[in-house]
């Protein structure tokens, strides 16, 4: 906790509220090793008073790292609070990223008056990464890195990276540009500064780097970083320009909105854009009934199954006690292969183009576990309704696996092909599916094997 790292005198204004002396004596926080983290979670269990005060006696280095860290609601509430003098400091010190991650979340209104405030520099700049499309790799790119070129020597590139460094978020790689800004490669510092300095830096080059597209979607950034190992990578327009760096830490951010992201769509809840204290009753309301509303029509389908077979389903009552068991077994199966293929197509296991012997390789896996599993509801049935019912029972349960499998493996080809998140064929869609698929493949088999033994 925040306060278990502070002095006496320090702690003790905090936990009085005594926000003016805190103000007061905050020169001499910087003695201590405080993060921006914990600060921000101890901003978190004040009310809404007490955090403006108690960030408004923040030293201003540490108040830029604390504000990069909270919640939209309570920006929103600091920028309400804030004098248009303390606002412009506070943009003016942010990274280029966290500034335009603050400004795409505003109302519009809020953000043409922020952007009002930034110096001609910056403004120019958050005009350029605002331009870029939502989601892409553009909006959370970092402008500012150090470029060298391939015909200086080592002693050369050395100083440059000592005079401009300090203006880059990290220094852990260095890039080299033709003068036209084209990216030619990617050099580790160690490997610069280890270097002779009488060498060229084209000597020391080995053109191995990666980069992305500022007009990918996020998700390539974290896709490609997890892929070749990265910490850093330089971020290109169409034809390799060099235009900044995305960073492991907004990867890390992206990475982790992709997964709650993905936890709600299977979970047949809209995507949160805030979280969930921050969302209203409204907004949670709104992001759950549309599915449900939605998957009540596809249940119907299942209900208008049941109808249709009455006559059957009063004729062998023990077709009944196996209703369950069908359509949660396909559910299951089906839940399963989708939730495989979407992990394997957003980590790039599988590739789009593999589509067909991903088929093959599922509907023999749901073959094999289609005839164990009937094997099994064949025995059950045969005690519960004889071996008509039995029978009944084995034929459709390897019957909806593989076809609940199919199902289950083509839905995220297809939805990734037509550029949706792949998450959306998971969990209550597929279970609801597989129940009107279950339902039909039961009793048009009870029909069937029932007549030919009346």
């Amino acid at each position: 906790m925040l306060q278990n790292i502070l002095p006496d005198g320090i702690r003790e204004h905090i936990e009085r509220h005594n926000w003016q002396q805190l103000a007061r004596i905050r020169v001499g926080w910087p003695d201590y090793d405080i993060v921006a983290p914990e600060v921000a979670d101890f901003m978190r269990e004040l009310d809404k008073r007490d955090r403006v005060l108690f960030f408004r006696a923040l030293p201003r280095d540490l108040a830029v790292e604390v504000f990069a860290y909270l919640d939209s609601d309570m920006t929103d509430t600091l920028l309400h609070e804030l004098t248009d003098a303390e606002t412009r400091h506070l943009l003016a010190e942010l990274d280029p990223d966290d500034r335009t991650a603050l400004l795409e979340e505003l109302p519009g209104q809020v953000t043409q008056r922020l952007l009002n405030m930034l110096s001609p520099e910056d403004l120019k700049e958050a005009r350029k990464l605002l331009g870029y499309p939502d989601e892409s790799v553009g909006r959370i790119m970092m402008p500012n890195y150090v470029a060298l070129r391939p015909e200086w020597t080592i002693a050369e590139a050395v100083d440059h990276i000592r005079h401009y460094g300090h203006e880059s978020e990290t220094l852990t790689v260095v890039y080299v540009t033709e003068h036209s800004g084209k990216l030619i490669d990617a050099l580790s510092l160690q490997r610069v500064v280890l270097a002779d300095p009488a060498r060229l830096v084209q000597d020391i080059m080995d053109y191995s780097y990666v980069s992305v597209s500022a007009y990918e979607d996020q998700e390539e950034a974290v896709r490609i970083m997890r892929k070749y190992d990265r910490i850093v990578l330089p971020v290109v327009d169409s034809v390799g320009v060099l235009l900044g760096i995305v960073t492991s830490d907004d990867v890390l951010d992206v990475a982790e909105e992709e997964a709650t992201e993905d936890f709600h769509l299977q979970a047949a809840v809209a995507p949160l854009k805030k979280s969930y204290w921050e969302a209203t009753i409204w907004t949670l309301f709104r992001s759950r009934i549309g599915w449900l509303a939605g998957l009540i029509v596809v249940n119907l389908l299942s209900s208008g199954v049941i109808a249709a077979y009455e006559e059957v389903l009063a004729a062998y009552v023990a077709l009944a006690f196996f209703i369950p068991l069908i359509i949660d077994t396909g559910g299951n199966a089906g839940s399963q292969s989708a939730m495989l293929m979407i992990r394997s197509l957003s980590t790039g296991d599988i590739r789009l183009n593999q589509w067909f012997r991903v088929l093959g390789k599922e509907l023999f896996i749901g073959l094999i576990i289609g005839v164990v599993l009937g094997a099994m509801g064949m025995a059950l049935g045969s005690l519960r309704g004889g071996l008509e019912v039995g029978i009944v029972v084995l034929l459709t349960l390897t019957s909806i696996i593989v076809i609940t499998n199919f199902i289950g493996m083509i839905l995220p080809f297809i939805l990734t092909r037509l550029k949706m998140d792949p998450a959306i064929a998971s969990g209550p869609l597929i279970t609801s599916v597989a129940d009107a698929v279950g339902l039909l493949i039961y009793f048009g088999y009870a029909g069937l094997v029932l007549s030919m033994v009346a």
